[in-house]
């Protein structure tokens, strides 16, 4: 199968679903017709297209990387073959995920939704959860003392400020 193919497939299976499938089915369950989208004004819809374009191109960056560097995607049925500690990967070891969350908290904030609020906060947790349980256990078996010398020096969520 083309890399292009393969990385399609997880895009579309994988983050597609967290931040177009879900929230359109949020919006459209818990938004009834006629509701205002906002009633704080522009300010929060600003924020959140902010929040979402940040978000959107984090995550193509991370995207890149892994097919660059990395020659895997995203999916955990293809990871990556080679550890990615270059570009945002230098500040913090999971900038993908916090590109989609960064997605779906400019979506919440566009729509001044509570659910979509909710559903951020279960992504980062359930995620959070995840890296700890099994992707960091997972990522020391495939590459041993590199990746622990990485997770040594590069905090999981909190980017840090020094190069």
């Amino acid at each position: 199968m083309s890399t292009w193919i393969r990385h399609a497939l997880s895009i579309l299976l994988l983050p597609f679903l967290v931040v177009v499938v879900v929230p359109c089915w949020l919006r459209r369950t818990f938004s009834p017709s006629g509701t205002p989208l906002t009633t704080l004004g522009w300010l929060p819809r600003l924020a959140g297209v902010v929040l979402f374009t940040a978000g959107l191109l984090l995550f193509g960056w991370c995207v890149l990387l892994f097919a660059r560097i990395g020659r895997g995607t995203l999916a955990p049925w293809d990871p990556t073959r080679y550890l990615v500690a270059a570009g945002p990967y230098r500040f913090v070891r999971n900038p993908m995920i916090s590109g989609v969350a960064l997605m779906l908290l400019g979506q919440a904030a566009f729509w001044a939704s509570r659910p979509l609020t909710l559903w951020a906060g279960l992504f980062i947790l359930v995620n959070h959860l995840y890296f700890i349980l099994s992707e960091e256990p997972g990522l020391e078996r495939r590459f041993g003392d590199a990746y622990r010398a990485y997770k040594a020096a590069v905090p999981r969520w909190l980017p840090r400020l020094r190069l």
